[in-house]
């Protein structure tokens, strides 16, 4: 009996392992959408807009990085 419990446990933490790791990958997919989506409107800026704003185009990368992944 003990040998069918811990298969049972065994099975449970597996699907967890798994529905955690989907999770991880929702999120980091999610981030990665934001990342991108930033970097493209600040891309479609103007020089002058993006000047008004204290932005230069060489800190697109990272302003775009730090809205999806926290400064």
């Amino acid at each position: 009996m003990e040998h069918v419990q811990n298969a049972g446990t065994h099975r449970i933490g597996f699907l967890e392992r798994l529905v955690l790791m989907t999770r991880q990958l929702n999120e980091r997919n999610e981030r990665e959408t934001i990342r991108r989506k930033t970097y493209r409107e600040l891309q479609s800026l103007s020089d002058r807009d993006l000047a008004d704003l204290g932005i230069s185009r060489s800190m697109i990368p990272q302003i775009a990085h730090d809205a999806a992944y926290g400064a």
